[in-house]
């Protein structure tokens, strides 16, 4: 079953929703100019019920089916913020909000769950209910938990959730989804050198931190090539270094961070273990004192069985078999629904963006023509999900 002709006729429209949403990005949880233009679309689609303030400025709008005899109730959820990026593109529709952009294609999330949402409002060929999630502060504020915080799971009675996020470098509008984990766990380090400075001439009498910095970083690259199972994934990347600001005075201090990727909870407790045992043989080695803050973010975006053989089958009845890859390679990139698919059964699947630039680039865009294809999976998910 190709592309829902009905969608297709309103391309267009949605189309100027993803461009309007693109010139005025937001961040984080201050998203509230998105949140009231989407409530006010669904209010306009004639939604059972629209709810904003979820999760501070979640919006949740309520479509039920022509029959409800079921029971069913499943969630599709959408993300409505923007990235801290100063936009290059150059496009009409650009960015009009300095250092902000929608770098990540949720304008183009947003916009695709609004085209289905006036289509199953429209329509209703459904028995169930279907409860569309649009959802702040994914880029790192954790909005999906703050959500189901909020009672979005009990409020709603979802039973299963699904999730969607374009994906460049994958063929317009062909999908990639697997059982099991397909996002990585998200953590960050932050870690603290206290040494003794002095006189760059007299290094004897001193505890140089960027010593034992420079051991700490080289040690800590030893997790994953030593102490993690070769045949499965993970990383621990140091991204900041900061220590001196003079070059004849050795530091009193320095100060590493960065992050942990891991797809498994047991790799996620033994590099954290690590990383704490590391820094305090090397403390006593060199005479230091070293500090670990250690926070475990997003979980593993892990798929359900059931649920990710519906995706695929529903995403093979739209682009054909042949365009959906149900055993793609996880990726160790981190996702905030994976905090929805602790608490129901659902799947996360990726849409192709085509051959543009990478997420979280200032020359990233949403491809437009793929919308179609996503309005459909939408709408093909709910009336598959929930038989009329």
């Amino acid at each position: 079953m190709p592309t829902v002709n009905r969608i297709a006729d309103f391309h267009e429209d949605i189309t100027e929703w993803r461009r309007d949403l693109h010139r005025r990005p937001e961040l984080q949880y201050d998203v509230h100019e998105t949140a009231a233009f989407v409530a006010g679309k669904l209010r306009a689609f004639g939604l059972d019920e629209v709810v904003t303030g979820i999760g501070r400025t979640g919006v949740v709008g309520v479509i039920r089916g022509r029959q409800s005899k079921s029971g069913r109730v499943i969630g599709l959820r959408a993300d409505m913020d923007a990235l801290p990026l100063q936009e290059t593109t150059g496009k009409p529709y650009a960015s009009t909000v300095p250092g902000k952009m929608h770098a990540c294609g949720h304008d183009g999330h947003t916009a695709m769950l609004l085209g289905a949402a006036r289509y199953l409002a429209e329509t209703r060929n459904f028995d169930g209910t279907a409860i569309v999630i649009f959802q702040p502060a994914e880029e790192g504020g954790a909005g999906g938990k703050a959500m189901i915080t909020d009672g979005l799971m009990e409020r709603w009675s979802i039973q299963q959730v699904y999730g969607m996020h374009n994906m460049p470098g994958l063929t317009p509008g062909a999908f990639a989804t697997r059982v099991g984990p397909l996002l990585a766990a998200t953590d960050e380090f932050n870690i603290e050198i206290i040494g003794r400075g002095g006189h760059a001439a007299k290094p004897h009498e001193t505890v140089d931190p960027i010593v034992v910095g420079t051991a700490l970083v080289q040690s800590l690259q030893t997790i994953v090539s030593r102490a993690v199972d070769p045949m499965e994934a993970a990383v621990v990347s140091v991204t900041k270094f900061h220590a001196g600001n003079a070059h004849n005075i050795i530091a009193e201090s320095a100060k590493i961070g960065g992050t942990v990727r891991t797809l498994t909870a047991a790799n996620r407790d033994l590099i954290e273990r690590r990383i704490r045992e590391i820094a305090a043989g090397l403390a006593a080695t060199y005479g230091a004192t070293i500090s670990v803050d250690y926070n475990r973010n997003y979980p593993v975006t892990r798929n359900h069985p059931a649920e990710t053989a519906l995706a695929a089958a529903v995403a093979a009845e739209i682009v054909g078999p042949a365009n959906v890859d149900d055993h793609a390679p996880a990726i160790m990139g981190g996702e905030d629904f994976s905090y929805m698919l602790e608490e129901r059964p659902g799947a996360f699947i990726f849409i192709g963006n085509g051959d543009t630039a990478g997420l979280h680039n200032p020359a990233y865009d949403f491809n437009d023509s793929i919308i179609p294809v996503g309005c459909s999976y939408w709408v093909r998910l709910a009336e598959t999900a929930m038989p009329a």
